[in-house]
């Protein structure tokens, strides 16, 4: 093993060291200092951040034998996913201070998580992507439980834990599947004979794809394998729900990508139909079914199976195009998610929580820099022009007219009109409902400060988006 694996993957294990320190530390903090251990998950996320920078490739690479891969792509995933691992952070703080939960465990979970996520990222065997999930399912699993006293909360951890499990298991059978006749689990060996041997490209591959993209439409919460969404979101505390709702996605496409693209790229006739399918259906089901929840988290639960929907068909034109936006659609998505679910925490404080559409009546009246700051991102995820948004919509919906399918294309621009309309709803009732709760917004400065930057990007991405999305197109060439 040559000391350039070691380096090209030092974020890993500065991380991996830094969260053995937290972990130290953390046991003699007290709870009334516990902030010192939420300072302490920040450097390291910084540090972590720099080594990033610092160890970034100009090509691609692979390392430890073939079972991890350091690639431009990598390093932009990476690089959101600590950045948004971070902003849940500070959004959460005030809030797990406010309701008796600011314990070092949230942030420590949250650091593996992380870990699960890079692991994944730069997996180039399915082997190492398995871990990397794992790593990062039980993180979470432990997340949504960690208010012990909340029922609705146990329940959703049980229902994500048992449906997760399943899901890891018909992602390891497909695993099995595919190793038996490809004779491999490292990706580019999977691509080179399924490349080189067109025998391999049988019932018993096509049946071991088929349990891969199960699991993988799991961990996305793409219809028809949504059903955890939803509930998790609405039952787990609004931290929690912002955790998963940002980074997570982003490991969530390098799963997709590094298998369908990197592994079984020669397939793309067999599996995208299916993804087509799991596409369109959550394209569908997600905006629909939006419309009737009085819940926001549920809404936006939805609502995310939505947008699930717009990058599943980005993946299926299966080429730079489509997968370039599908990068740029994750990316903006996250940045609108995580701002809306801070406005979330936000308007909550102790014994108070802001889940229903209703909570933000009248929030003009209470705060019209907030206000504006929901409604940026409202429009950013209903697609409405000059917000970053539309540009994602519109670079999926021209990738998959260029791919040539209109009648889909067509489909995308009217699933897109419905889902506006949840999304007004949200700003009606912020601007033209009296507000029944007239208690002062109370946040930390440095929080409120990263939370109008945070509502303020999908504006200024908008206007600007043309170096974003060259960098999704430079990381995928």
């Amino acid at each position: 093993m040559d000391f350039i694996d070691y380096i090209s993957a030092a974020p890993e294990i500065v991380l991996l060291g830094l969260i053995c320190i937290v972990l130290v530390a953390d046991l003699f903090v007290d709870d009334e200092d516990r902030i010192r251990t939420f300072w302490l998950c920040i450097v390291s996320l910084a540090i972590t951040g720099v080594v990033l920078y610092a160890t970034a490739p100009v090509a691609r690479i692979v390392l430890f034998d073939g079972s991890y891969v350091s690639d431009p792509l990598s390093q932009v995933l990476k690089l959101g996913c600590v950045l948004f691992v971070g902003v849940a952070f500070f959004y959460a703080r005030d809030y797990l201070r406010a309701n008796d939960l600011h314990k070092g465990e949230f942030y420590l979970l949250g650091l593996f998580g992380l870990l699960g996520m890079m692991i994944m990222i730069s997996a180039n065997s399915l082997l190492t992507m398995y871990l990397g999930l794992e790593t990062l399912a039980l993180s979470m699993y432990a997340l949504v439980a960690i208010d012990r006293n909340n029922v609705t909360a146990a329940e959703s951890a049980m229902k994500y834990f048992v449906l997760g499990a399943i899901a890891s298991g018909c992602l390891l059978y497909g695993i099995s599947w595919v190793y038996g006749v490809t004779g491999s689990l490292q990706f580019h060996e999977i691509a080179a004979a399924v490349s080189t041997d067109a025998s391999l490209n049988n019932l018993p591959l096509w049946f071991g794809l088929t349990f891969l993209i199960v699991g993988i439409a799991f961990k996305f919460g793409a219809v028809p394998f949504h059903m955890w969404l939803p509930d998790v979101y609405e039952g787990a505390r609004s931290p929690v729900t912002l955790y998963l709702a940002s980074a997570p996605k982003l490991a969530a496409l390098a799963l997709t990508l590094r298998i369908l693209v990197d592994g079984l790229g020669g397939l793309h006739e067999t599996w995208s139909s299916m993804i087509m399918v799991v596409g369109v259906l959550s394209l569908l089901v997600g905006n629909i079914v939006a419309i009737a929840q009085t819940n926001i988290k549920r809404m936006l639960g939805y609502s995310t199976i939505g947008h699930v929907g717009f990058i599943m068909l980005a993946v299926f034109c299966g080429n730079e195009e489509g997968y370039a936006a599908a990068l740029f659609y994750t990316l903006t998505y996250v940045v609108a998610a995580a701002g809306a679910f801070g406005i979330i925490i936000l308007l909550s404080r102790r014994g108070y929580e802001a889940e229903n559409l209703t909570d933000f009546n009248g929030l003009n009246a209470r705060s019209p820099w907030f206000a504006l700051m929901m409604m940026f991102l409202m429009f950013s995820m209903a697609g409405v022009p000059p917000f970053v948004g539309f540009v994602a919509k519109l670079n999926v919906i021209s990738a998959v007219l260029n791919a040539g399918f209109p009648s889909i294309a067509v489909l995308m621009v009217l699933a897109s009109v419905v889902g506006a309309y949840y999304y007004l709803k949200v700003i009606w009732y912020m601007y033209f409902e009296k507000a029944e709760d007239q208690a002062v917004l109370q946040a930390s400065t440095d929080t409120r400060l990263l939370l109008s930057l945070n509502s303020v990007a999908v504006l200024a991405l908008g206007i600007l988006p043309g170096w974003l999305m060259a960098l999704c197109i430079d990381v995928l060439s």
